[in-house]
């Protein structure tokens, strides 16, 4: 391990990393608005939300490393890794999308199959219980964490593996850490503002927000 970069600078760099992971998370309504809006269309236990978010949150992460990784090993100048990232945003826009379209159109017929049995609620409808997380998961797997590489950028030029790895965990810990806080207080909240006419038509509403969060991310807000 290198000695260049002393223990204050590795936790000057860990700090850094927490403040950038929460801050860009809680701007990026896309990192915790389409699973709080799927686990109360869905009637998801306060355990499955837990389970879905923490999977994404850390696959979001790990795609990213793993470029990241590969980019070292080949000599790949981390800023120029920044273009892939762009492009990897780009298509994980659409990706998100594409999802919220697709979950919109079917919370429509799931609205549809419902009316006149007010007695049952949306997630008596099968069918989007099972895909719908993996897709989820599809999505943020493939969608970057942009601020990472510049925060890799210092330590990875020292050559200090320990730096490199704590900025990593530093990250990942406030990214999916603040996910899964912004997630359970919107999950709770909703739960408390229940309308009950309109509990046939969460997971369209859940659709629409997903939707909602793609073409905000496509136009860059």
């Amino acid at each position: 391990m290198s000695t260049e970069i002393v223990p204050f600078e590795t936790v000057a760099l860990a700090a850094t990393a927490v403040s950038v992971g929460a801050i860009h998370t809680l701007l990026g309504p896309d990192h915790y608005v389409p699973f709080a809006a799927m686990s109360h269309a869905g009637g998801w236990s306060a355990a499955k939300t837990l389970r879905v978010t923490v999977a994404c949150g850390i696959g979001h992460v790990a795609g990213s490393v793993a470029i990241g990784l590969v980019g070292l090993a080949i000599g790949v100048a981390l800023l120029k890794l920044q273009f892939v990232e762009a492009i990897r945003g780009d298509v994980a826009g659409w990706m998100l999308v594409a999802f919220g379209a697709a979950y919109l159109g079917w919370g429509i017929v799931a609205a549809v199959r419902l009316h006149g049995r007010a007695h049952e609620t949306a997630d008596a409808v099968p069918a989007a219980g099972v895909w719908a997380p993996w897709l989820l998961f599809l999505v943020f797997v493939f969608g970057p964490c942009e601020p990472l590489i510049p925060l890799l950028i210092y330590p990875a030029a020292q050559a200090n593996g320990f730096a490199v790895v704590a900025v990593v965990a530093a990250f990942a810990a406030a990214t999916v850490g603040t996910m899964v806080g912004a997630v359970l207080a919107m999950r709770y909240g909703a739960a408390a503002a229940r309308v009950p006419r309109l509990e046939r038509f969460s997971h369209a509403l859940a659709g629409l927000a997903i939707l909602a969060c793609g073409l905000l991310v496509k136009l860059g807000l």
